[in-house]
């Protein structure tokens, strides 16, 4: 098992390999892309997705072959997702934003974290078109481009400005809590946002560009990583009823601080109150 002491150059490898990994996506942005559905509309893998994804395996398999791998384009192949153990292991989504990234959006990123004993010890998110790298150590602090970065300080949800995703009420089960929800965001708040990329936007926040954000039906690789970098930049992540976040079964309040995020917590149940008791009246 991969010792603590260790993780300074497991950062250093990471670095290099992602920042090589996203000079194909780079390379790619303005090329027609082979885009399919993995079964919704909305949910595309593209030949690149699994080029890096297969490629950061490969070679971080090289470097740490005791290592064990949750990959987003590995777990659609093999339809299932495995189980998270204490074994080192790499979380890893090799293009979050691929819509995005096929309508050619420069809102597209590497997302790896590296989890020891279920603690995430490491993030990085990369967008290689504006070239922002995103990077966290546990208790080392969050960094953008080597620069330390910090949450914002507005502590009254309505002076947020709140990151969330619309789109996925395309999906049944979740259409009327995100048209609830985003009424009571836009009531409430200075304003909404929304960039089709779970990973970068929770780094957006660790940033201070936006104050809180708030999302559901995603997976593990989505999350991992920037929820150490929030957490290393000061702001906190839960599970949307204000418990615990379960990383395996994500669904996401993301806040520069406890306060918005329970306040956020709040709007929310009152929204989803306000819609049972619609249909039980």
């Amino acid at each position: 098992m991969a010792q603590v002491e260790n993780l300074d150059e497991c950062s250093k490898i990471l670095e290099k390999l992602v920042l090589n990994a996203g000079e194909v996506i780079f390379q790619a942005i303005d090329k027609e892309k082979n885009a399919e559905s993995k079964g919704i509309d909305w949910d595309l893998v593209t030949e690149y997705d699994r080029l890096v994804e297969e490629t950061l395996v490969q070679q971080l398999l090289t470097q740490f072959p005791h290592h064990k791998f949750i990959g987003e384009e590995t777990v659609a192949k093999e339809g299932h997702l495995p189980e998270l153990t204490d074994d080192p292991t790499w979380i890893i989504d090799p293009i979050d934003g691929t819509t995005n990234f096929v309508h050619r959006f420069p809102h597209t990123c590497i997302s790896i974290a590296l989890l020891i004993k279920k603690r995430i010890e490491i993030g990085v998110v990369y967008n290689p078109i504006i070239k922002q790298y995103f990077s966290a150590r546990r208790g080392k602090g969050a960094f953008l481009n080597g620069k330390q970065i910090r949450t914002s300080s507005v502590k009254e949800l309505s002076q947020a400005l709140v990151a969330m995703e619309p789109w996925i009420a395309k999906d049944k089960e979740f259409l009327v809590s995100i048209y609830r929800r985003m009424h009571s965001l836009i009531q409430g708040t200075h304003g909404i946002r929304t960039l089709g990329t779970a990973a970068l936007t929770l780094c957006y926040v660790a940033m201070g560009a936006v104050e809180a954000y708030h999302v559901e039906s995603i997976e593990a690789w989505d999350v991992a990583a920037g929820k150490l970098i929030i957490e290393e930049a000061g702001g906190i992540i839960l599970d949307t009823s204000g418990k615990e976040l379960d990383l395996m079964v994500p669904r996401v309040i993301a806040a520069c601080n406890q306060q918005i995020a329970n306040q956020l917590v709040t709007l929310f149940e009152e929204a989803d109150l306000h819609e049972t008791n619609k249909y039980l009246s």
